[in-house]
């Protein structure tokens, strides 16, 4: 009898683990659901289509529509535009109207400041104009890119046709100069900071908090009037609001509008 109380202590252990497991994948689950559940819950807004004007200014968003109804024109003369965003940054160099300059279209994804940086390293004689045409995507990687182009003091622009919402208008705010076609689009919505989805509520609004912090200092760092953020945080991310003539002059973040 006394010899079988280690095999009993082993099996009550054994026991204990298993059903900790349990429990820890059903709070993990009720974590996911109660992230998921005000998305499914949310009462869908229907949208207005086409152009915006003060007032009228938030659309659906989508990734997967790089010629969203509230752009005036199909694209900028003589460079031709993605059919359909890539799942990462593409980078190209191309010559517009005699202007040399770096095209980036497609979504931020992970890794791309890494590819950026190697893309230029391998440039000989870079350009000083960085185009975006973007959806947006992951912020961090966005931020990264926005520093590595103010430290090489590159412009940046959004031109006729393009598109830059979401993370993207971070990269854009990192140029020495920032010029917006009145034809292209500046989009805003809320985002979501990286955090593991097991994060108590606490810490994961600590997460947050201190995700829009560091974006903020970001922004005045690059000159950008951070209250830009207002626009962000007020909008759902099913949504985007597109910023008018104003609104780019008055943040900061077009040094130059353009026709």
């Amino acid at each position: 009898m006394i010899r079988s109380l280690p095999k009993i202590g082993q099996q009550r252990g054994l026991r204990y683990v298993f059903v900790s497991q349990i429990l820890l994948a059903v709070l993990l689950i009720g974590v996911e659901f109660m992230d998921i559940l005000p998305r499914l819950t949310r009462e869908r807004v229907e949208l207005p289509e086409g152009p915006v004007s003060p007032g009228d200014q938030r659309r659906e968003y989508r990734t997967d529509d790089p010629g969203p109804s509230f752009l005036t024109t199909e694209g900028p003369a003589h460079l031709d535009l993605p059919a359909a965003f890539p799942s990462s940054l593409n980078f190209e160099r191309k010559e517009v109207d005699g202007t040399d300059m770096i095209v980036v279209s497609g979504e931020i994804a992970e890794g791309d400041a890494d590819r950026f940086s190697d893309y230029l390293a391998g440039l000989d004689a870079p350009p000083s104009l960085v185009t975006l045409h973007s959806p947006g995507g992951v912020v961090a990687e966005a931020l990264i890119i926005g520093r590595l182009l103010r430290e090489k003091e590159f412009d940046t622009a959004v031109l006729e046709g393009a598109f830059c919402a979401s993370s993207c208008p971070y990269i854009l705010a990192a140029g020495m100069e920032r010029r917006v076609s009145l034809a292209g689009a500046i989009g805003l919505h809320q985002h979501y900071y990286e955090q593991p989805g097991y994060m108590p509520v606490m810490f994961a609004v600590e997460n947050i908090q201190s995700g829009q912090g560091r974006t903020m200092e970001y922004l005045i760092d690059m000159g950008v009037d951070p209250s830009i953020m207002v626009y962000a945080l007020k909008t759902p991310p099913e949504q985007v609001y597109v910023l008018v003539e104003e609104e780019l002059r008055t943040t900061r973040i077009a040094t130059e509008i353009i026709e």
